[in-house]
């Protein structure tokens, strides 16, 4: 079977030079006669394969050398957890912008370890289509917290929030290294890897070396701790590392196609042609509005997703949908299905993506569109 375009949220398609090399290697990595996921992570074999992955991301993302790189385990949810533990220390306040899903739940669980959270903004009022401008932001908080793309909704922040001297921390699990970023603006970045970075089982720490404290909250086990892990360069425990692995094969081909300026062009113009074709459309619509909209996450509506709730209205929208997306995987486009809170289709186009695929997508929507 030919390979199919992966439109899939995450897991999500990695470039194919980095599955090829990864096959090529499953037998024998740099001629050591074994498989990286046979390799003992304190081997002078595996040392130099979480040294250069982390080379890369610092040279990539231009990480200052006050922050440190940490490779962890449990993904972005564990996140959650562990920026109020060891970092709600001072007041036992946090400030959060809710744009979703993801920022909901790191809010439930700031709240669930006592953290006092001030929500200083929603953009739930209109079903989380925009991002709320927040631009400047005050007050006793020991952290700010965002979401910076939201996979769902399809949004993605314009600005980066001023929070001066108040940490400011982000997921940017499903738009890391799609463009640059000032690392220096926040106090920690986060990112589960199945979206960007490799496959899913390492999650991609960066935080700032004053922030990491051997104080946090009373209670947090050794493992949730940042300390732990900046003090033993991400091998407390062993880490993943087959994905740590693949992590620097997928950096590495960031690396040679333009770096983070080079998947810039590459997912603008992608992002471009897609939403370019949808507001052209009169049978399909973008569900994010202009000024908050993802390049990496497009949700889609058909014309008969009309916010109807008569049983006839419903049960259209839904067959029209799964027919799209029946049809779609039948030509190879494959995982466009829309999350049950936005309905419709959704269209992740991350930087392994090509244009081509982009724009097979756009030609097999309107065929079925001129048959629908």
């Amino acid at each position: 079977m030919s390979r199919v375009y992966n439109f899939s949220a995450g897991p999500s398609c990695l470039p194919e030079e980095v599955l090829k090399a990864c096959a090529d290697e499953m037998m024998d990595c740099n001629g050591t006669g074994q498989s990286v996921m046979e390799m003992s992570h304190r081997s002078k074999a595996y040392e130099p394969i979480i040294e250069n992955t982390e080379k890369l991301v610092r040279e990539l993302m231009n990480v200052p050398e006050n922050y440190k790189v940490l490779f962890l385990q449990g993904g972005a949810s564990t996140q959650f957890a562990m920026i109020p533990l060891n970092l709600a220390l001072k007041n036992k306040k946090a400030a959060y912008i809710n744009t979703g899903v993801w920022s909901k739940k790191a809010i439930a669980e700031a709240k669930k370890l006592g953290v006092t959270v001030d929500v200083l903004a929603s953009s739930e009022d209109k079903g989380f289509n925009y991002i709320p401008k927040v631009e400047k932001i005050s007050g006793d908080y020991d952290y700010v917290h965002i979401t910076f793309n939201n996979t769902i909704m399809g949004t993605h922040y314009e600005y980066i929030p001023e929070t001066g001297d108040i940490p400011l921390v982000a997921d940017i699990s499903s738009c890391i290294l799609s463009e640059p970023l000032d690392v220096s603006k926040f106090g920690l970045l986060y990112a589960g890897a199945q979206k960007n970075l490799a496959p899913a089982g390492v999650t991609l720490v960066i935080i700032r070396e004053d922030l990491i404290t051997e104080t946090p909250l009373a209670g947090t086990p050794t493992m949730l701790t940042y300390k732990t892990h900046s003090d033993n360069g991400s091998m407390f425990n062993t880490p993943p590392c087959y994905t740590i692995y693949v992590m620097g094969k997928v950096l590495q081909w960031i690396k040679d196609n333009g770096g983070a300026e080079g998947m810039k062009k590459r997912n603008y113009e992608k992002a471009e042609y897609l939403y370019n074709y949808l507001d052209n459309s009169d049978f399909y619509h973008a569900t994010a509005q202009k000024g908050s909209r993802s390049i990496m996450n497009v949700p889609f509506l058909t014309k008969y997703s009309t916010g109807a709730t008569d049983e006839a209205s419903v049960a259209k929208e839904k067959e029209i949908n799964d027919k799209f997306v029946k049809e779609a995987t039948a030509a190879g486009l494959v995982n466009l299905k829309g999350h049950r809170l936005v309905g419709g289709m959704r269209a992740s186009i991350y930087n392994a993506m090509s244009l081509d695929g982009v724009k097979a997508l756009v030609k097999f929507m309107q065929d079925f569109a001129e048959k629908n």
